[in-house]
């Protein structure tokens, strides 16, 4: 009886254990290190009246603050482009929260704040700037091989 009391409490320490450390208690730049799919849904606001805005993207982070992407990015029912290229900059915080800047050509820098889920699978984010009212979540679809 003590020797399976013994086994049984083994395995559930070892489970708690492993369940435990699964994801890391603090995220990094590295968290979301590889490529991830978005979808993008909001609205910016102009003086003449809302305009829709819908669209997908395809993000790679390097895992060291620095990122590139290609978009399409439908305004108020017109792509100006499929697969108009970017790169950008993020900060992750050890709290998972942080904040993405994306440079497209032509257009300014578009600053986002982002919240990372733990295991580094899931991003959220919210334009921050004036006149937007714009999120998106996004998937991982290819951890980096780094």
């Amino acid at each position: 009886m003590k020797l399976r009391n013994f086994f049984v409490l083994l395995v559930m320490s070892m489970a708690a254990s492993s369940a435990v450390t699964a994801y890391p208690n603090e995220c990094t730049d590295s968290t979301i290190k590889g490529t991830y799919a978005f979808t993008v849904h909001g609205q910016i606001l102009t003086p003449n009246g809302a305009l829709p805005v819908d669209g997908i993207a395809r993000t790679t982070f390097d895992g060291h603050g620095n990122l590139s992407q290609v978009d399409a990015v439908a305004v108020n029912g017109f792509i100006p482009q499929v697969w108009r290229p970017g790169t950008g900059s993020y900060t992750v915080n050890p709290d998972c929260t942080g904040t993405m800047t994306i440079f497209t050509p032509d257009q300014p820098p578009l600053h986002l704040a982002i919240l990372i889920s733990q295991s580094g699978d899931l991003i959220h984010t919210i334009v921050t700037d004036l006149g937007f009212a714009v999120t998106s979540d996004a998937e991982r679809v290819r951890a980096s091989k780094d």
